[in-house]
């Protein structure tokens, strides 16, 4: 059985402007064999995924076939979009208006209507109506070629059958005679004989939908304005310092990993890498979501795209260009905003069917109309008004531009979000299995307490002297002991004599003492103060380790790895949101129950391997439970793909944010209660903005048939029923967490 490789590209398509558009080019696409697209009409984005014979000329060809134009996306960032489209778009608005505005007002109010007035409208009419209009008439006349119609077709329609019917009531049909007056009311009103024009009608439909469409633009910009942010991020040029000490500027497509680059204060770093010379402060909010500025010094990891907000440092690059962590971040953001929501899909597909439902509408309103003897204006003014008012971009817009804002909007606060199947499990899970280690720990030993016996040297230089003489051993727990002296005391004495007993501890001769570091079983021995000092740790589940100088027992340190700053914080508001937190790690039992019941998880489950995590996952789920697995490790990778929902730390490792659905750049835990509840307030939003648009047309399209409904009123109606449901996605961009609550009765830490 042969199979075909499947690969995915990006088209940018241009000339959509509604639902039923976006459903004509899945759906023309679809017609090739083992093609699947989804079509963003906020972006203008189609995601194809086809077989790799079928190249980007054939789909390009496919989406053409359908009345639309289509060009590759590349893997180079666009160039900046060129202000010229954009300048005609608005200097056809304002002709427009300029022409427009005195046919409205002279057709509103009679007691300005002078002699031949209708006769100056008319004049003013025509331009509007030839050329303020033409993209809708080309838009109509493409589609004609292709047997397709859209939300173009509609206004073309309405707008020539204003116009035309006008121009028969002016030359044939006596309303050129002059002091012809005309009142003008809201609702539709027919007058004797055919004396009645509907200049007004033909020039306001165009000037609102292209004042809605403009405004419309503005506003979809503004959803994607994070993700652009973080296309900026990246610096354009670096400073590559060579062996011999002499700088270059370059390019920062340029720079390859190993290089060693210079970024001055106020600089962006150019690439992921580590700190080689230097310290100072880095700012990569941006990106983490992390307000605070992080201290960094030789050996700091640093990230592309930060500020570099202290002094002059020196970084080795280990990723650079699209390997970056800020590259994956926006590849992550860009492929979340090309998805769609279940409810999107369905809307699509009622909107593929609507125009021309809409066409079969407005032609049996005119001959109902007609056919019950009403005055031909009557039956034309319901028809155009019909033709009008429909409008199924609001359905098209409701999802797209809900995600990009929700999508952008979770990058700024350190969460990634893979889609909208994302989306919707985070909203609906109620159980987080949580890892212990990197996700509710720091995932690094760290000295928690000392406690130096009375009478005896003082916890300074006993201090000193342990972290010496663990100075040259590699176990973890020396490495904790000697970054702790050294971060408070900087530089340390020199160690002689140096032995190391695997097991037992080490052992060296510092400033003129006998000193040992040895685990407690080793030393025996102890005062009573250490002995309980030892048992406290224990309980605590942090290794208790032993400094005994020149044979005597002089302290006892607490080392562990310590609960994440603002843990409790988190654990609490996801119980908060209705979300029940399991721990499940592969620690001791001892050590789990410890970091249950500082962050107050009632449920726990130590010593899991991998596939012990995948079956509590499945046991969870078979209960009827909504299960989120959160987790740092390779180890988690099982349980994270099996879940509903896999949550990643971002600095975890590679597979395990490959396995995940949503990834946490913030080293934060609490940027998961963020998720969940931006989640909760994205789909409250798209679900009110379909609701609306669904609304809107259930009672505009019913007003406009039964004749209750100008055709200029009912072009402002459909041009303000698209830009409402942007206005109200583009509130998801100032949504802010709710300030956490710390209920705890004390700070505590926990190995």
């Amino acid at each position: 059985m042969n199979t075909r490789t499947t690969v995915t590209t990006d088209l940018t398509v241009t000339g959509m402007t509604c639902a039923a558009c976006v459903n004509r080019v899945e759906k023309r696409l679809a017609k090739l064999d083992g093609v699947r697209a989804t079509v963003n009409l906020a972006t203008g984005v189609a995601r194809v995924t086809h077989p790799e014979d079928i190249g980007p000329g054939d789909l390009v060809r496919q989406v053409e076939g359908a009345g639309y134009t289509a060009t590759p996306v590349t893997e180079e960032p666009a160039p900046p979009a060129t202000a010229s489209g954009q300048d005609g778009e608005l200097r056809r608005l304002a002709v427009t208006a300029a022409l427009s505005l005195p046919v409205i007002v002279l057709s509103m109010v009679p007691a300005w209507q002078f002699t031949n007035w209708q006769w100056l409208c008319f004049a003013l009419s025509a331009p509007v109506v030839v050329w303020s209009a033409h993209p809708f008439h080309a838009a109509t006349l493409r589609g004609l070629r292709y047997s397709s119609a859209s939300m173009d077709t509609l206004v073309s329609l309405g707008v020539t059958a204003s116009f035309l019917w006008s121009a028969y009531a002016l030359f044939l049909g006596g309303a050129g005679e002059p002091g012809m007056r005309m009142p003008f009311s809201f609702l539709p009103s027919a007058s004797d004989g055919v004396a009645h024009i509907y200049l007004e009608a033909a020039v306001a439909v165009p000037l609102f939908v292209l004042l809605g469409r403009a405004l419309e633009s503005r506003a979809k910009a503004g959803t994607g304005a994070a993700l652009r942010a973080l296309a900026d991020l990246a610096p354009a040029r670096v400073t590559i310092r060579a062996a011999d000490g002499s700088e270059r500027t370059v390019t920062s497509d340029r720079l390859a990993v190993g290089d060693v680059f210079v970024v001055r204060p106020g600089e962006r770093i150019a690439g992921d890498g580590v700190v080689v010379h230097g310290r100072s402060a880095v700012d990569a909010s941006l990106m983490t979501g992390e307000s605070k500025p992080t201290e960094v010094a030789p050996g700091s990891p640093v990230l592309g795209g930060a500020v570099n907000s202290g002094g002059l440092v020196r970084v080795r690059a280990t990723a650079v260009g699209n390997e970056t962590q800020l590259a994956r971040i926006a590849r992550l953001v860009a492929d979340a905003q090309a998805g769609k929501a279940r409810a999107q899909r369905v809307a699509d597909q009622v909107a593929g069917g609507f125009v021309p439902a809409v066409l079969a509408i407005a032609v049996t309103v005119l001959g109902f109309w007609a056919g019950a003897g009403a005055d031909p204006q009557a039956a034309l003014t319901a028809a155009v008004a019909v033709l009008v008012v429909a409008c199924p971009c609001a359905l098209g817009l409701a999802t797209p531009t809900a995600l990009l804002a929700a999508t952008g909007r979770g990058a700024q606060l350190g969460v990634l979000i893979s889609g909208p199947r994302a989306l919707e499990a985070l909203r609906q899970v109620d159980t987080v299995v949580l890892d212990k280690t990197g996700t509710l720990t720091t995932g690094r030993m760290t000295v928690v307490r000392c406690v130096v016996r009375e009478g005896g040297s003082g916890e300074t230089e006993v201090l000193r002297w342990a972290a010496a003489a663990e100075r040259p051993s590699e176990h973890p727990l020396g490495r904790a002991l000697v970054s702790h002296v050294a971060g408070l005391r900087g530089s340390l004495p020199e160690a002689e004599e140096f032995t190391a007993v695997p097991g037992h501890g080490v052992t060296a001769q510092v400033e003129g003492h006998r000193v040992q570091v040895c685990a407690a079983a080793v030393a025996g021995g102890l005062p009573a103060e250490l002995e309980t000092a030892v048992s406290r740790a224990e309980a605590e589940a942090l290794t208790p380790v032993v400094i005994v100088v020149d044979g005597v027992p002089q302290a006892v340190v607490g080392i562990g790895d310590v609960v994440r700053s603002g843990a409790y914080r988190a654990v609490d508001r996801l119980r908060r949101l209705g979300l029940r937190p399991v721990l499940a790690t592969g620690d001791v039992a001892g050590t789990a129950r410890a970091v249950a019941a500082e962050l107050r998880i009632e449920e726990m489950h130590a010593r899991c391997t991998p596939q012990d995590k995948a079956r509590l996952v499945a046991g969870l789920r078979q209960r009827g439970r909504r299960v989120a697995v959160v987790g740092d490790g390779v180890n988690d990778t099982v349980a994270l793909a099996s879940a509903d929902l896999g949550i990643a730390m971002g600095s975890g490792t590679d597979a395990a944010i490959g396995a995940a659905d949503v990834t946490l750049v913030r080293r934060d835990l609490a940027a998961l209660a963020d998720a969940a509840a931006l989640a909760r307030r994205t789909l409250s939003t798209i679900r009110v903005n379909l609701v609306w648009a669904f609304a809107y047309n259930a009672l505009m399209l019913p007003l406009a048939a039964t004749g209750w409904l100008n055709p200029m009123v009912a072009a402002a109606a459909m041009s303000l029923s698209s830009l409402l449901v942007v206005l109200n996605s583009l509130r998801l961009r100032a949504w802010s967490p709710a300030p956490a609550r710390d209920r705890r009765p004390g700070p505590r830490s926990i190995g």
